[in-house]
């Protein structure tokens, strides 16, 4: 079996939409998806159906781990959330490291969810974006090592970047737009991007974008 692994963006962010959404919120740096977001992360989803993926990683952020609910609901796949590819936890952006629901939490919403999955690295507060590229690129060459067949990644800007460069070597910096898709393919010893930065499954005009 052809070994792949597809890494995705969240979808639109509440607060890019209603940038008051911070001033009323329970957890302001962990905002879901905007409606538009939702109708990005299911087209997605629809994108991916058939494509035979297995397993589902998402990082603990709420904004992915809902984008990977509406993925699920059309792959078929568990979710499993991984620390490795969360959010660059930048210190100009957060004061403090962001609090977070725990996957426990969620599994009632996201019933998805594999409640029992130890990450394979968790990040600590504050990180250079050197360490976050880095330890995106490691986490995701780990996961390709544990699974075989198809996975599916879904992260941030940084983390869908420094994943596919933690596989692909000469891919560089390239266009991460919202629910934008890499696919790298596995060819004997080395890894090849047959999709860089890819969003034919959506509109032009769904959603804003932004870095994070």
């Amino acid at each position: 079996m052809k070994q792949v692994v597809w890494i995705a963006r969240h979808g639109n962010r509440q607060d890019f939409v209603d940038p008051t959404w911070r001033t009323r919120a329970e957890r302001p740096f962990d905002p879901g998806l905007s409606e538009d977001g939702i109708v990005q992360a299911r087209r997605l989803g629809e994108r991916l159906a058939g494509e035979g993926i297995t397993h589902i990683f998402a990082s603990p952020f709420l904004r992915t781990i809902q984008t990977a609910h509406y993925v699920a609901e059309e792959v078929g796949a568990p979710i499993c959330v991984e620390s490795g590819i969360c959010e660059w936890l930048n210190p100009e952006w957060f004061h403090e490291g962001p609090e977070l629901y725990h996957p426990k939490d969620l599994v009632a919403k996201y019933p998805a969810i594999n409640a029992n999955y130890e990450p394979v690295f968790v990040p600590k507060y504050p990180e250079t974006s050197e360490e976050a590229y880095l330890r995106s690129g490691r986490v995701t060459r780990e996961l390709a090592e544990r699974y075989a067949g198809a996975i599916l990644l879904i992260g941030h800007a940084v983390s869908v970047t420094g994943g596919a460069q933690g596989l692909v070597h000469d891919i560089g910096i390239f266009e991460c737009a919202l629910c934008s898709v890499v696919k790298a393919v596995r060819e004997e010893d080395r890894w090849i991007a047959e999709l860089c930065g890819d969003v034919s499954h959506l509109e032009e005009s769904i959603g804003a974008d932004r870095f994070a």
